[in-house]
C-alpha cells in the first residue's frame, strides 16, 4: 500500500477482494467435494482433518479473549467459545463435527486421538493458533474475516453433499445450520472492529495481510488433502488410510 490510508469502505472492498481471489471455496478439492466427485474414503479424510481445525478454534479464540482490554469485547468474543465448545457436554460446534465424522463412518475415538492427521494439517492449524496468540489484537480479529465468505460455501456444501453422497444425511451435516447465523454475526462484529481501528497505512496493510494469511491456511489444508488422497495420492506414514473402495 502507498499514498493515503484507505477509507473504511475502500478497506472493506480490499478485504472482500482477497476473499474473492483466495477463499478456499475455489480450491479444486472443495469443488470435487461439493460436486460429488470424491470417494467415501476421500470424504472421510476431509472430515477427519477438518476436525483438527474445528477443535483448535476454541483454543485460538481463548488466546485472544485473554488479551482483549474491555468487558464489552470479551463478552462479544466469549460467544465464539460457547458456539464451538458448547455450554454442556455434547453441545457446540466441535460436538456437532464429531457427529459428522460419525455419520461418514469414522470411529470417534480414532478421530479424537488425532493419530490420523496429515502433518500439513497440524502445521497449518497450529500456525493459525500461533498467529492469533502472537500478533496484535487487530490482526487477530482480522484473520477471522474468512467468515465473511463462509455462508456461501456452507450452502453449496450442504446441498452438494446431500445430493451426491448416499452416506450423508441431514443429521450428518447438522454442524452447518447454526453456522449460517453464527458466522454472519461474528463477521459483522469483526468487520466493524477492523473498519474502525485500522486507520493507518501500516494497520491497514496488517489486516489485509492477516486475512491473506488465514486464506492461505485454509487453502494449504486442502492442498495437503488433494496431494495425499486425490493426485498423486501419496499418503504420509501414519496418516489416515481409507479402506479400499
Amino acid at each position: 500500500m502507498t499514498g493515503l490510508p484507505l477509507s473504511p469502505d475502500e478497506l472493506e472492498a480490499a478485504l472482500r477482494a482477497i476473499g474473492a481471489e483466495r477463499y478456499h471455496n475455489l480450491h479444486p478439492f472443495h469443488r470435487a467435494l461439493h460436486d460429488g466427485r470424491l470417494t467415501k474414503g476421500q470424504v472421510q479424510a476431509w472430515a477427519l482433518n477438518r476436525y483438527y481445525y474445528q477443535c483448535r478454534i476454541p483454543a485460538k479464540d481463548a488466546t485472544l479473549l485473554a488479551r482483549l482490554p474491555t468487558a464489552e469485547l470479551r463478552r462479544e468474543w466469549r460467544r465464539r467459545l460457547v458456539d464451538h465448545d458448547g455450554d454442556a457436554p455434547g453441545t457446540g460446534g466441535v460436538a456437532r463435527w464429531l457427529k459428522l465424522t460419525d455419520g461418514v463412518g469414522l470411529d470417534r475415538a480414532y478421530v479424537e486421538s488425532l493419530e490420523g492427521l496429515l502433518p500439513a494439517t497440524r502445521f497449518a492449524v497450529d500456525a493459525y493458533v500461533d498467529f492469533v496468540r502472537d500478533r496484535s489484537i487487530l490482526e487477530a480479529i482480522a484473520s477471522s474475516l474468512t467468515e465473511l465468505f463462509s455462508p456461501t460455501i456452507i450452502s453449496e456444501r450442504v446441498a452438494g453433499m446431500l445430493h451426491h453422497y448416499d452416506f450423508v444425511t441431514p443429521e450428518t451435516l447438522a454442524y452447518f445450520q447454526p453456522r449460517l447465523t453464527q458466522a454472519p454475526r461474528d463477521s459483522d462484529f469483526a468487520l466493524a472492529y477492523v473498519r474502525e481501528h485500522a486507520r493507518t497505512i501500516a494497520e491497514q496493510k496488517a489486516v489485509l495481510d492477516a486475512l491473506t494469511f488465514k486464506c492461505a491456511v485454509l487453502w494449504s489444508m486442502l492442498d495437503a488433502l488433494d496431494y495425499a488422497y486425490v493426485v498423486p495420492g501419496r499418503i504420509p506414514p501414519g496418516a489416515f488410510t481409507p479402506e479400499p473402495a
